[in-house]
């Protein structure tokens, strides 16, 4: 009686063959650059939203630089000779009314010397402009709100009728009005970089506070009621 194995007969496996082992290390490899390619766009993404980060940062930090450069400057060198030239330009204009129209004779000196200076001034800030190429800017508001309130006050005294009242409201407004503009003046001659400017503004603050002193003498010792 022959003997057999119970388990039947064992099969073989099969080793791979050369074209079965090449396939396996092609497939590895697949796998291995699929599974590395995500990390390599995580790593360019993290990359460039970090460079977007950057950007904006600094495009934001040279906003911040520029808000206060302007903030501190205030004035450009144009819109100080424009609001010097309004300033003067109305100062002359209610200087010349008051020639005709003030009753008091220091009243009417005051006048006469204020449109002197102020023209004397206004051909001086006009000369320099010329000479340095400098365009008066006059769209800022501070100038736009001078020019206006030189248009109102002159209407004003135009239509008042003369007499002690009128030169009283002549020298309040002057009083008003150089204490205005001289603050507006010494503001600008802080802002600009330009030496020879400064010493226009240091000659013509220097004027402007000689007018506030003497009109306010006038209304001390002349004009008290």
């Amino acid at each position: 009686m022959t003997t057999g194995n119970v388990n039947g007969p064992l099969e073989e496996t099969p080793m791979p063959t050369r074209y079965g082992r090449q396939c396996i290390i092609a497939l590895s490899a697949a796998t291995l650059l699929v599974a590395c390619k995500p990390k390599e766009n995580a790593t360019t993404d993290t990359t460039t939203a970090a460079g977007a980060v950057a950007t904006g940062s600094d495009s934001a930090n040279r906003a911040r630089t520029d808000s206060a450069n302007t903030a501190n400057k205030g004035w450009t060198d144009g819109q100080i000779l424009a609001f010097a030239g309004a300033a003067n330009r109305g100062e002359i204009a209610e200087g010349k009314l008051a020639t005709t129209k003030a009753t008091n004779a220091k009243v009417k000196a005051f006048a006469r010397q204020m449109v002197t200076d102020h023209m004397a001034m206004l051909n001086e800030g006009n000369s320099f402009a010329k000479k340095n190429n400098i365009t008066p800017d006059s769209t800022k508001s501070d100038v736009v709100d001078l020019q206006k309130d030189a248009l109102d006050e002159e209407k004003e005294l135009q239509t008042k009728p003369k007499g002690a009242d009128w030169d009283k409201n002549f020298i309040d407004k002057e009083i008003d009005g150089h204490k205005k503009v001289l603050d507006k003046l010494q503001s600008a001659q802080n802002a600009t970089t330009n030496q020879q400017l400064k010493d226009l503004l240091t000659k013509a603050t220097a004027k402007v506070q000689e007018h506030l002193t003497k009109a306010q003498a006038i209304k001390d010792s002349t004009l008290k009621s």
